[in-house]
C-alpha cells in the first residue's frame, strides 16, 4: 500500500497536466499513488494522463460519468485512493519535488492530524510571490491555530486552501462522510467547506515554513474567465449554499469554533455581496443598499472576531503569539 496519494481532478487542463504529472512522478519520495479523476472535459487532458499511466503504474485514472466539479471529483479521488495520507494538486499547478518527502516525514514525526506547508504564486509574467505565512515550524492544537490565525491575521490560504495541506485519509473520510456521495456541483468555496469540516475534528496541526506547492497562472481557469452572468449567478448561489451548510454544521461544535465559523460565513457573504455589486446589479439604489449590507456583515465579523479572541484568551491559547 502506498504511503501517500496525490489527487488530481482533471478538467480541460491540456496545456498544464503534463507539468503537474511530472512534478508527481519525479517526487524524491517514491512510495506514492497518483489518482487522476477525469471530470469529463473536452480536451486531451486524460489522453495525456493515460500515456503517462502506461509508463508509471503508480498512476491510475478514475472516470466520472458526468462533470461533477472539483469538490465531488476530489472526493471521488479520495474514495478510490489506497494510502494513509492524501494531498491535492490542481493540474494547472505543480509540486516541488520534495513535497511528499517533507510532508510524510513531518506527519510521522510530529504525530499530527494535518500538515500545512507554504506555497508560492507564479504570476503571468513569471514573477514568483511567496505567500501564506512566515514563521518557524510549529505544532499547534486547534485552538492555538485559531488563535494564531485570528490574532496574526494570516493570509487566508493557511485555512482556506486545500492544496497546501496533507490530510489523514481516515480522518478526512470521517469528517466529510455526509458529503462523499453528495454530487452537488460546488464551483466556489469548496476548499472552505472541506477544511471547516476537517479542522473541526482534528487535534493537532503541524505548520511547515517551507514552500512545497506552486500556484501557476492559468488564463483559462474558472476564476479568470471573462464575465459570464450565469456563472457569476451560480457562484453567488453556491456561496450562499456553503455558508448555510457551515452555519448548520457549526451548531454542534465548541463555542470558540462556532464563533470562528461565523467569521468564515461572514467572509463568504462578503464575497457573495461583492459579486452581486460588481456584476449583477446596475441600479444605483440597489447598489447603495448592497453597500450598507456589506458594512453590516463586516461589523458582524468584527464582533465575532472579538468574541473568539476573548474565548481563546480565557483558555490561554494566545500563548504562542
Amino acid at each position: 500500500m502506498p504511503k501517500i496519494s496525490i489527487i488530481l481532478p482533471a478538467y480541460n487542463v491540456e496545456p498544464y497536466i503534463e507539468r503537474a504529472l511530472q512534478s508527481c512522478i519525479n517526487q524524491t519520495f517514491k512510495d506514492i499513488e497518483i489518482v487522476v479523476v477525469d471530470d469529463c472535459g473536452k480536451d486531451k487532458s486524460i489522453e495525456i494522463a493515460k500515456e503517462y499511466a502506461k509508463k508509471d503504474e503508480r498512476i491510475k485514472i478514475i472516470h466520472n460519468e458526468k462533470n461533477l466539479g472539483t469538490f465531488a471529483s476530489r472526493n471521488v479521488g479520495v474514495l478510490n485512493s489506497n494510502s494513509e495520507f492524501i494531498m491535492f494538486l490542481d493540474p494547472d499547478d505543480y509540486l516541488e519535488l520534495n513535497a511528499c518527502e517533507v510532508g510524510v516525514y513531518s506527519f510521522e514525526k510530529q504525530m499530527s492530524d494535518l500538515v500545512i506547508f507554504n506555497y508560492k504564486t507564479q504570476e503571468e509574467d513569471g514573477k514568483v510571490l511567496d505567500t501564506c505565512f512566515s514563521m518557524q515550524n510549529i505544532n499547534l492544537s486547534i485552538n492555538q491555530f485559531l488563535s494564531l490565525y485570528i490574532f496574526e491575521n494570516l493570509n487566508s490560504g493557511i485555512f482556506n486552501s486545500m492544496v497546501n495541506k496533507i490530510y489523514n485519509k481516515e480522518l478526512y473520510l470521517d469528517s466529510l462522510r455526509p458529503y462523499l456521495q453528495n454530487y452537488k456541483k460546488i464551483s466556489i468555496a469548496e476548499d472552505v467547506l472541506t477544511n471547516f469540516l476537517y479542522f473541526a475534528n482534528l487535534k493537532n496541526i503541524y505548520l511547515i515554513n517551507e514552500t512545497l506547492y506552486c500556484y501557476a497562472f492559468n488564463p483559462y481557469s474558472i476564476t479568470r474567465e471573462k464575465k459570464d452572468i450565469k456563472r457569476i449567478q451560480n457562484s453567488v448561489n453556491v456561496l450562499a449554499y456553503v455558508a448555510n451548510e457551515i452555519d448548520v454544521i457549526s451548531q454542534k461544535f465548541s463555542e470558540e469554533y462556532f464563533y470562528f465559523s461565523q467569521i468564515v460565513i461572514c467572509n463568504l457573504n462578503i464575497h457573495k455581496i461583492d459579486l452581486i455589486y460588481k456584476y449583477l446589479t446596475k441600479n444605483f439604489l440597489k447598489k447603495l443598499i448592497i453597500k450598507i449590507k456589506r458594512k453590516r456583515v463586516k461589523n458582524k465579523r468584527k464582533m465575532y472576531i472579538k468574541l473568539t479572541k476573548e474565548i481563546l484568551k480565557s483558555k490561554d491559547c494566545d500563548c504562542i503569539i
